[in-house]
């Protein structure tokens, strides 16, 4: 666990999270990440949870409907 301190970035806070941290992440600056409440704090993600569940869903019915959205695209 890291301990890290609020700090005032223009007229917003933020934490500055170290090297060892962004490396674990596998994040680089500019890229984005996900913040996640979660019970007793919060979690922080490189991708978003929502929109991977979305592609799971997607992949599903991608499978179960393969040949009636083969006949849609013609």
């Amino acid at each position: 666990m890291s301990e890290l301190k609020i700090r005032k970035i223009g007229n917003s806070y933020g934490v500055i999270l170290p090297r060892e941290e962004l490396e674990h992440l596998q994040v680089r600056e500019g890229e984005t990440v996900y913040v996640t409440r979660i019970p007793g704090g919060v979690q922080l993600n490189a991708h978003d949870p929502v929109f991977a569940e979305g592609m799971r869903a997607f992949e599903e019915g991608r499978r179960k409907f393969r040949n009636a959205l083969r006949e849609l695209a013609k």
